[in-house]
């Protein structure tokens, strides 16, 4: 996810005290959220699930040095898998993210690489039409041609609860200002109060990122909508995360 600008902040959320977060207290304050892909992309997202990098990886049986270059590097470029029998798929770049700035931001003794690879066993969403808005206008998007595929949020807590996972910054950004993360900035969706954690935070909802390990195979069931973006106008080549 990019083009959004946070301020420097921990990324750290302790396990707080207090009734869980319910599917429902999710969706009561983002009732919908948002997952970009490449225009094209849908069909095959319908077909195969919403796959996370690794699961692409093995599915398109990547192994060796060229998984090891796709899954613990960053991607300064789309990168496209190609498969007998599974056709062809994209991932997407890292462009908003370098190794020198992850470095600088990282707690808990991570390094750039297994930060990368925590990334890459999850599928993203923006929680919302702030967060949306802001990258599909970030000048590296402007040129692409996307598609925002509008979920059901309740729908697809309820299912995943077990595996939803919360993100209160721009995890796969370090641009600007980049806000600290590590072993604590995703946090299961049933281990924390919400009321304690946007206490915790100066009273605000700062759910960011709502994001899913392993990935989402029945994804169509919860998809309300595909909205079809068009470029806006040329720019360098741009990235979606």
């Amino acid at each position: 996810m990019v083009g959004a600008r946070f301020v420097q902040c921990n990324a750290r959320v302790p396990h707080l005290k207090g009734p869980a977060m319910t599917p429902e207290d999710l969706s009561s304050r983002h009732p919908r959220m948002y997952h970009v892909t490449l225009a094209g992309a849908w069909e095959r997202i319908r077909d195969h699930g919403l796959m996370t990098t690794d699961q692409l990886l093995d599915q398109f049986e990547v192994v060796g040095e060229d998984r090891a270059l796709i899954g613990r590097t960053r991607r300064p470029a789309a990168v496209t898998l190609h498969h007998p029998r599974h056709g062809t798929a994209v991932i997407n770049d890292q462009l908003p993210m370098t190794e020198a700035a992850l470095a600088k931001c990282l707690d808990d003794a991570l390094a750039p690489a297994d930060w990368l690879a925590r990334l890459n066993k999850r599928v993203f969403f923006w929680s919302d039409e702030n967060g949306l808005s802001r990258l599909l206008g970030a000048r590296t998007n402007r040129s692409r041609a996307l598609q925002v595929l509008v979920v059901d949020t309740l729908g697809l807590a309820t299912a995943y609860a077990d595996r939803i996972e919360l993100s209160a910054i721009n995890s796969g950004s370090t641009m600007r200002k980049p806000a600290r993360r590590g072993l604590s900035t995703f946090t299961l969706l049933r281990d924390l109060s919400y009321d304690a954690w946007s206490r915790k935070r100066g009273g605000r909802d700062k759910i960011l990122e709502i994001t899913v390990l392993d990935g989402v195979p029945d994804i169509a069931a919860f998809v309300l909508e595909v909205r079809e973006v068009a470029p806006l106008r040329m720019v360098p080549e741009g990235s979606i995360a």
